[in-house]
């Protein structure tokens, strides 16, 4: 017995198969370009491979799709209708793939270094407050200071412009630098007992990374620098511990001192002034609205520390 369901021996059946991706994708780019030269270039394939791609296509389909006219080709209607299918199904394909990549772009790992000493005394302790407004994104904090070529993992970085970097650099700029000499409280009475003479007996406390650290302060501020008894250090958070001991004065950027004049530790006993430098966070790339590096860089903007009136 003989069913609906199974129908009639000589019955057509309908061919669902789909030709070669391979094939279609020659086929798409030979349709665009008029030309199999120029469609073999675009896919780095052979003129022949993609001949012999097309005319597969054509004895799969039992229809021509070219007319082939001496060193041109022509689509026929079959090969119009394919080609408008082709070319929406392929984009299709694109668009999916564009917001899958942007999606695993969202979720990866990014990669921030920042100079140490800001990594240290500002970033961190701030830290926690990114990740509670963004606990989508992992962000991996890196130290590291000077020019940033990007080709070593490196996705972002906060740098202060003390030194020249390339066209290429994207920079958006974070906040400006504020300086002033910091001291221990104890030691400020002494120190800077003479108003209009200060300085003169306080050590000063310099480091190798910022060595005219001092002098650009006095030029800013109008003073002579007297002379006194100084220290030097190798890096800069090496001589704001040495002024949190007690060992002298150092100049001290109200982002990295902030926190200690905050708790106690430290006192600035002539306030802060623009240095006329200024932090900011480096890209390879224009950072995108609505990307990770643009929900960092708002943060960022957002906690810019700013020393009181």
């Amino acid at each position: 017995m003989i069913t609906d369901r199974d129908g009639e021996s000589n019955s057509p059946k309908a061919d669902n198969r789909l030709p070669s991706l391979l094939a279609l994708r020659c086929f798409e780019a030979a349709a665009r370009q008029e030309n199999f030269t120029r469609a073999a270039a675009e896919l780095h394939l052979t003129h022949g491979a993609v001949s012999r791609a097309v005319r597969g296509l054509e004895d799969d389909l039992g229809l021509a799709l070219f007319e082939r006219r001496s060193r041109r080709v022509f689509l026929t209607d079959a090969g119009r209708q394919l080609a408008q299918a082709v070319q929406q199904g392929l984009e299709v394909i694109r668009e999916a793939v564009s917001e899958l990549r942007a999606q695993a772009r969202q979720q990866r790992q990014w990669v921030l270094s920042c100079e140490p000493t800001l990594l240290m005394r500002w970033l961190i302790p701030r830290w926690p407050d990114f990740q509670a407004w963004h606990p989508e994104l992992e962000v991996l904090l890196v130290a590291g200071g000077g020019p940033c070529t990007f080709s070593d993992g490196i996705d972002l970085a906060i740098r202060r412009d003390d030194f020249t970097w390339p066209a290429t650099v994207q920079a958006q700029p974070l906040f400006a630098e504020w300086v002033g000499p910091v001291c221990r409280p104890d030691r400020a009475p002494l120190w800077f007992a003479e108003a209009a003479a200060p300085l003169e007996v306080a050590p000063r406390l310099h480091t190798r990374t910022r060595p005219t650290a001092w002098e650009n302060w006095a030029a800013a501020s109008g003073l002579r620098l007297p002379e006194a008894p100084e220290l030097t250090f190798e890096h800069f958070y090496f001589s704001l511990q040495a002024a949190v001991a007690g060992l002298g004065v150092a100049i001290g950027p109200w982002a990295l001192v902030g926190d200690d004049l905050a708790s106690g530790l430290l006192v600035a006993p002539q306030g802060f002034l623009q240095d006329g430098s200024h932090y900011h966070l480096l890209s390879a790339k224009p950072i995108a609205p609505g990307t990770p590096p643009q929900l960092l860089l708002d943060w960022l903007r957002s906690q810019a520390p700013q020393p009181p009136a």
